[in-house]
């Protein structure tokens, strides 16, 4: 029997405690696009009777990661990813499930050139939240960096 490698999704839920303290489900995750969900769960509700913003922040904030890891895990060795500015609307009442849909706003070659060259590069990573009937509850910004290893 072979040993396969753990999904990008197991291994974040494995290792970062607010995955599993809030949940979320890992739907998809590549080096450019990431889906994760946010169950329904009244503990982490708000005064609408709908996720709490810091839970929605944390689903979005995490699905940027996931592509991240996607998309640069092969650099951890050089570089320490770090997200730097994190700017979240959010549009309307978010109930029930709600889904986080990033997108890399770079290309992974752009970004590992700079890396090559000696900066520091910073890219941004898109993120829209949606509930069940599709409609748009918020969208985030976040700019992660690669910071070169000392």
């Amino acid at each position: 029997m072979s040993e396969t490698q753990p999904s990008i999704g197991e291994l974040l839920t494995a290792t970062v405690p607010m995955v599993r303290t809030l949940n979320l489900e890992y739907v998809e995750t590549s080096a450019e696009h990431a889906v994760l969900r946010l169950p329904d769960q009244p503990e982490f509700g708000n005064h609408v009777g709908g996720p709490h913003a810091g839970a929605m922040f944390t689903l979005a904030e995490s699905a940027s990661g996931a592509i991240v890891l996607a998309a640069f895990g092969d650099q951890l060795s050089r570089a320490v990813p770090l997200p730097v500015h994190a700017e979240i609307d959010f549009k309307k009442v978010a109930k029930g499930v709600v889904t986080a849909t990033a997108r890399l706003g770079r290309p992974v070659a752009e970004v590992i050139a700079e890396l090559d060259e000696g900066r520091r590069p910073d890219f941004p990573i898109h993120v829209a939240i949606t509930r069940e009937d599709g409609a748009v509850t918020g969208e985030m910004t976040v700019i992660w960096t690669l910071r070169p290893q000392s």
